[in-house]
């Protein structure tokens, strides 16, 4: 695994969780709820291509 990918999951989840202090705080629920949900697809999205990597990579080791 990719030391890397860590470090932008890492760094997508902090950021997020700055925006959501800073909206909560300032009275903005519905925006801090959607910047984390915004967030979360993000990661995910990371998250599914690296999956994909994979299996494009298990697929050719094993010739499919």
């Amino acid at each position: 695994m990719n030391v890397e990918l860590i470090f932008k999951i890492a760094a997508i989840g902090i950021i997020v969780a700055i925006l959501n202090q800073l909206l909560t705080k300032s009275g903005r629920d519905e925006q801090a709820t959607m910047v984390t949900l915004a967030g979360l697809v993000v990661v995910l999205i990371v998250i599914v291509q690296e999956i994909a990597y994979l299996f494009d990579t298990i697929k050719n080791l094993f010739g499919f």
